[in-house]
């Protein structure tokens, strides 16, 4: 077949969104399928076009609504090219808005992937408010299948299409993501953009852990991956807390070095704090696939997974203690650690491998195209 995914970026970028459409799609050309990526030209350090047998197409961007990037002749490039399936994602408004209208132009299935609610601060609010209410539907009406990662999540916005909705897990390629001997350059592994919209992933709730730890291991190190215009805030706060010697930011780090970089610490956290924009957290993934322990809030999509198989700690939102106490036990008990690596590796691969979820969305593709023929 000739699959298109419309994500708002693509790789070298990395994110939730991102890493989802990049691991679907490696295993999908490996089984001889045809993918293009339509995306913005960001980064543009990097603009390539082609990436492990996936074609990419680059447009140029005028600017951010949010985390979106408005691409206008996105239409355009949509409309030339022959597709047998169209995949979009929500939460990103204007790639899946165009999709859903040039799928229904050219009667071509369109796939959504619903990773979480479309939100925001302020008058980011207001706006995802007013195409919650009318351009969503109009995607979500368009779409022959609506994707969701998780069984338990639940959007007032999805009721009135549930019977679009299958449920198929975020995957992660667990050759590339494995148990590897590193050295230890860190005690907890926190990655995500640092920006306004991904405050919800809860560094700051980490900080406060962190400052509260230190009192009992004052040399514990926090890693954090990631960069983005509040990176500065951030090494500010930590200066703030007295934590800056225990915090090293390590930057943005491309996808081919992120399996050494979780190696290399002890646990990774992913401390979110709002159950409307944590859609899954495949970072947690990807950590226990490597074979570490995560510590996990209880509003993330692995979150009941993880505590069934005692891949590591599941806490609530915002509490920094039970986070504080959550990172002491896992740092006191090595042969624990070790037991919540292996368990979590054995999730991953009895669940969550690449190849198991890309089967999944294969058949969802060839049911999504008969069911078009068929109407």
């Amino acid at each position: 077949m000739n699959i298109l995914h419309t994500p708002v970026r693509f790789y070298p970028y990395v994110g939730g969104v991102e890493q989802y459409v990049m691991t679907i799609s490696q295993e999908l050309v490996q089984k001889g399928h045809n993918i293009t990526v339509i995306c913005a030209n960001e980064p543009i350090e990097k603009p390539l076009r082609s990436y492990q047998g996936i074609r990419i197409k680059r447009l140029r961007s005028i600017g951010k609504i949010a985390n979106t990037n408005i691409t206008p002749f996105l239409p355009f490039e949509l409309m030339k090219g022959h597709y047998d399936i169209m995949h979009t994602h929500i939460p990103t408004p204007w790639s899946a808005d165009c999709s859903s209208i040039v799928s229904g132009i050219k009667n071509v299935p369109l796939i959504v992937t619903y990773h979480n609610d479309i939100g925001g601060g302020g008058v980011y609010n207001t706006i995802a408010s007013l195409y919650n209410r009318t351009l969503l539907n109009f995607v979500l009406t368009q779409a022959t299948c609506i994707i969701i990662t998780n069984s338990n999540f639940s959007s007032p916005l999805l009721t009135r299409y549930r019977d679009k909705i299958k449920t198929i897990p975020n995957g992660v390629d667990t050759n590339v993501f494995k148990p590897c001997s590193r050295k230890m350059t860190g005690d907890i592994l926190f990655l995500s953009v640092l920006d306004s919209y991904h405050h919800y992933k809860g560094l700051e709730i980490l900080f406060a852990a962190i400052r509260h730890i230190c009192q009992e291991i004052p040399d514990i190190k926090l890693i954090v991956g990631g960069s983005g215009p509040m990176k500065e805030y951030y090494v500010n706060l930590s200066r703030l807390l007295g934590i800056s010697e225990n915090v090293e930011f390590a930057g943005y780090i491309p996808s081919k070095k992120l399996a050494d970089c979780i190696n290399s610490c002890r646990m990774v956290a992913l401390p979110s704090i709002d159950p409307t924009r944590e859609g899954f957290g495949i970072v947690l993934l990807e950590a226990m696939a490597c074979g570490r322990p995560v510590i996990s809030t209880n509003i993330t999509g692995v979150a009941e997974d993880i505590r069934k198989c005692r891949g590591g700690l599941v806490i609530e939102p915002g509490n920094v203690m039970d986070l504080s106490e959550a990172i002491k036990t896992i740092l006191h008990d090595l042969n624990l650690a070790v037991q919540m690596g292996c368990a979590g590796r054995a999730l991953v691969e009895q669940k969550y491998g690449s190849g198991i979820v890309a089967d999944q969305i294969e058949q969802l593709y060839y049911d999504a195209v008969l069911l078009k023929k068929q109407n």
